[in-house]
């Protein structure tokens, strides 16, 4: 077995919604970006099977040993080791613009031909939209998490986890960038987190209007940014995997 040979720091930025597959079962791709700047992408971690102290959000600094994968040719791809996983930190909210200014681009075309996979976009007019799924579908994936959650996975012998809850909705961007228009929805788990915390405290219709203005009028009024990456199989298709309230950057950067 390789042996996972790198000892990395990254913020985290991106906890996409939970996916599933045999090899690993229930696992969340995440994205951060490394004290110097540069993008890495950890996968596979089983989020929810991890300790509580290890569980990390959006901004957290986490320490953890990785290695290249070989199935991965992406540049800022790792294994992650799993147990490794250790929470040291958090970004300030004070220090978030300046640290993610190097990293804004206004064009997904200009990072691919540098062979980057992993973005951080500046939408321009970005509309948002909500589109409720077909009973059928969500019932497919209730299903389909209920039977992948029954199952042990490769990092904990641990009973079976409670299976995700499939997001009754989708929410999509319509938005603008230097190379034309684009439409996605959003993979980002914390949008789905959000809705459904607001539906649990407000009920299902309030919670909608809430979406609507927040993440249709707030963010792009005060400003906002899409952590974008590429899907593992069709390199070409951008996804977007984060959606980050963030300002305008006003004055130059601060180096560190």
């Amino acid at each position: 077995m390789q042996e996972y040979d790198e000892h990395a720091e990254a913020i985290i930025l991106v906890k996409a919604s939970p996916q599933f597959g045999k090899n690993h079962g229930e696992t969340v791709c995440c994205a951060g970006v490394s004290l110097d700047g540069h993008w890495l992408r950890l996968y596979p971690v089983t989020f929810r099977t991890l300790d509580q102290a290890s569980q990390f959000g959006r901004w957290d600094r986490i320490r953890f040993k990785c290695r290249k994968p070989q199935n991965d040719q992406r540049p800022e791809s790792r294994r992650v080791d799993h147990q490794s996983i250790e929470v040291i930190g958090s970004l300030k909210q004070s220090e978030r613009q300046n640290f993610l200014s190097r990293l804004e681009v206004t064009s997904i075309n200009a990072v691919k031909e540098k062979g980057g996979s992993l973005a951080l976009l500046r939408p321009k007019n970005p509309v948002f939209s909500i589109e409720r799924k077909d009973d059928a579908e969500v019932e497919e994936e209730r299903a389909r998490n209920k039977a992948f959650a029954a199952q042990p996975d490769m990092f904990t012998a641990a009973a079976a986890i409670i299976p995700y809850e499939p997001c009754p909705y989708r929410f999509k961007y319509r938005y603008e960038t230097d190379d034309g228009t684009r439409e996605g929805t959003c993979q980002d788990w914390e949008t789905d987190a959000t809705f459904f915390r607001w539906s649990k405290h407000y009920g299902e219709k309030k919670a909608l209007e809430y979406m609507r203005r927040v993440f249709g009028e707030e963010y792009p009024q005060k400003g906002m940014a899409f952590a974008m990456g590429t899907h593992s199989v069709y390199p070409d298709t951008w996804l977007i995997n984060g959606v980050i309230r963030l300002d305008e950057i006003i004055q130059q950067s601060l180096d560190f």
